[in-house]
């Protein structure tokens, strides 16, 4: 199974430039996966399809039921802000057992 987690949502927008809100667009990245991920007959799950507030443990208490074995996958879509001086990405990975 793949697990897609949509970023942010709700009362937590995450990062902005104007108009692009991260939430917004992890949401619709999410949405796309999903729905290629399912044309492709794989069985997949999304953490959220609105633009609803998941806190940290809420998240995760989202996810964990859908994994059933060690070979699940859960795909966290986040958008960073950068360009200027000083801005750096980091990458998170976060072990879920089941």
């Amino acid at each position: 199974m793949v697990i897609v987690d949509a970023g942010h949502g709700g009362t937590d927008p995450g990062a902005s430039n104007g108009d692009i809100i991260e939430k917004d667009y992890t949401l619709k990245i999410s949405k796309y996966m999903y729905d290629r991920f399912k044309d492709l007959g794989i069985p997949v799950s999304i953490s959220r399809s609105s633009d609803t507030t998941l806190n940290p443990a809420e998240r995760i208490n989202a996810i964990k039921p859908k994994i059933s074995s060690s070979d699940d996958i859960v795909i966290s879509n986040h958008l960073n802000a950068g360009g200027g001086e000083g801005q750096s990405v980091t990458n998170k990975c976060i072990t879920i057992k089941a």
